[in-house]
Formats: C-alpha cells, structure tokens, sequence
C-alpha cells in the first residue's frame, strides 16, 4: 500500500467518477483504476460499486475511506513539519478558482509563489463557488478563490479581494437604459441572464430577490461574465453582473446599478488551515499582487 493508492481512491470517493479523479489527480483514467484495484487485491475487499453511472462506496469504501484521508493528512503535515523547522516551504498547495476567473493578480501571485517556493507542487481547480467552499471546509482544497456573498462563508478564514455592488447591463435603446435608477421589480419586467445557482453573484442576486419579494424570470444563465454581456448586447436577457464584470463593456451595453441589491458581492481568498505554511505563504504573494491590507493569518 502506498500514498498514491490511498491519493486515487479518496479522489474517487470524492468525485464519484474514475474520468474526473483522473483530471484532479493528473495522471489517465487507466493509471487511477489500476491503482485502486491494486489497493482493492492488497485489501482484499472492493472499495467502490462500478455497477452505475454514479460509482458509489462499499460498506468497505466508507469504512477505509476516513483511514485514508487521515494517512495523507499526517504524510502531509510530516514534510510541512519538517519544512517549518528547516525554512522550507514544500509539499502541495491544492487551489480553487471559480469558474470563468480572468484575475491578473491572481495569476501573478501564482506565478510569484511558484519563483519563490519552487519545491511546492500547486494543483489548480476550477468549479462553482459553492462546491469550492466545501472543498475547504473538507481539506481536499488547501484555499480557493470564490464568489460569495457578505459576510464570507462561515467557519473559514477569507482575505477579501473585491466587494462590489451588483448592475444591470442592457443595450443602447432597451428600456432600463433610460432610466435614472433600476429598482429588482424594474429588472423583474423584463427577462434576465445571470450566473448559475452556486455561484456567489447569484447568491447575492437570490437573496436580494428573496428580501424584495421579486420573482424575475431568469431565461438564460451563464458561468462567464462576457458570455453573459454577449447575450444582453443581443437583446436577448437584461444582464445581472457586477459592476467590474460589466466595466469592460461599456461601448456596447449600458450599467444601472440596482439600487435595492444593496448587499455586495465579494471575491475572496478563503481557507481553513493557518498552521500550513504554504498557505500562509500564497496568502503573502496574494496580499501584494492584490495589494490587500488585511491581516495576516
């Protein structure tokens, strides 16, 4: 038995699919099942039902599968360990994006970290903000950049990036253009394309709806702020943003703050562990490219 048999069959257990372990795990969809019934033979027990779409945990899966997480914990702390004590940062930094993030700084504070702590293998994942969120809180993401409502997710440490009021975006001639101000019940006269369920921005778009007692008529939803602009510049949705997603389509489509949307929408660094020196050294590299004044962890 080894650390990567153990590191395949928790990426399996957790993404109920060989192909998207696979994809996590960087290595073929052959490579992770050999593995794992290699771990099975060594076991003498099947971990997973393959019998459907979906592959599910045995009662011998659910069994090993908190032993499992616990053994890669504890190799893991053991090379942080003994980087803390020697002034080296190594081992692995697993991080999230929401889907769609186009941040320069973010990308520099990547770059950043990996000049200066070349001995860290960092994983990128990208996904909805909400399933970010509970990788963190799980520990399979050692940090993730997500969007989310105020305040910021409950249990975790979070270092705000942006805070920013959410718009609605229409096309030169369209009817919300010509007003001074655009209330939710304006936006509900007409229909909308906004991000998905799971995602911070429409997180704070539902509960600003919730608070007004508004029921818009969302025909169209979309994971990418310009994907979103490109169907509202055609008339198709009045578009829900924010306002630095709506700022670089200023030539085509017109940004009305909604005035009863009050609570922002923040993009935010968050994680759980501070004890990990790797993530107290991103969280610096992500402090300077953002130039965020907040404390340090």
């Amino acid at each position: 038995m080894d650390l990567r048999q153990l590191e395949y069959f928790v990426a399996v257990a957790e993404e109920r699919n060989f192909t998207r372990a696979a994809e996590r795990v960087h290595i073929s969809q052959s490579g992770v099942s050999a593995r794992v019934r290699g771990l099975e033979k060594e076991l003498g027990a099947e971990l997973f039902d393959r019998s459907a779409r979906t592959v599910t945990l045995t009662a011998a899966g659910e069994a090993a599968l908190a032993h499992a997480r616990a053994a890669l914990a504890a190799a893991d702390a053991l090379g942080r360990a003994v980087g803390e004590v020697t002034g080296l940062v190594r081992g692995r930094l697993a991080l999230g994006m929401v889907v769609g993030c186009t941040l320069t700084p973010l990308f520099d504070a990547l770059a950043a970290f990996h000049e200066a702590h070349p001995g860290v293998e960092v994983l990128l994942r990208e996904d909805d903000s909400d399933r970010l969120v509970e990788a963190v809180r799980a520990g399979t993401l050692d940090l993730a950049l997500v969007g989310t409502p105020a305040p910021p997710p409950e249990g975790l440490e979070a270092l705000a990036l942006l805070s920013e009021r959410l718009v609605a975006a229409v096309p030169p001639g369209h009817p919300l253009a010509a007003l001074p101000r655009v209330t939710l019940r304006d936006l509900a006269a007409h229909p909308v394309v906004c991000m998905p369920p799971g995602t911070g921005l429409r997180a704070v778009f539902d509960r600003a709806c919730a608070d007004a007692d508004v029921r818009p008529a969302i025909t169209l939803q979309a994971g990418a702020g310009d994907a979103i602009a490109d169907l509202a510049a055609r008339g198709l949705a009045v578009a829900v943003l924010s306002e630095s997603m709506a700022a670089p389509h200023g030539g085509r489509l017109t940004a009305r703050l909604i005035e009863d949307a009050r609570d922002p929408a923040l993009l935010a660094l968050v994680w759980k562990n501070t004890r990990d020196p790797a993530v107290r050294a991103f969280l610096a590299h992500g402090r300077r490219a953002f130039d965020t004044q907040a404390p340090t962890p």
